[in-house]
């Protein structure tokens, strides 16, 4: 998952798996398997390296996103 800014300034968390194109036209525009179109203040590249540091993180495995992932509470043994 990765942030976003929409055009009104509304920040989303988008999927990133959902992605299935990018285009600047001249606004940035993100069209999703689902058929959905986006339309975000983040250039394509600010796209494509907030996928990959997604991903990176993921294949590390670290947590992807720490504010949407709270800390898992350890078992108190018996």
């Amino acid at each position: 998952m990765i942030q976003v800014t929409r055009i009104n300034n509304q920040a989303i968390i988008l999927n990133s798996d959902l992605i299935e194109q990018i285009e600047m036209v001249p606004d940035t525009m993100i069209a999703l398997t689902n058929g959905q179109r986006l339309f975000v203040k983040e250039t394509a590249d600010e796209i494509v390296a907030r996928v990959v540091e997604f991903r990176r993180r993921i294949l590390q495995g670290l947590q992807p996103h720490p504010l949407h992932n709270p800390p898992v509470r350890e078992a108190v043994g018996n």
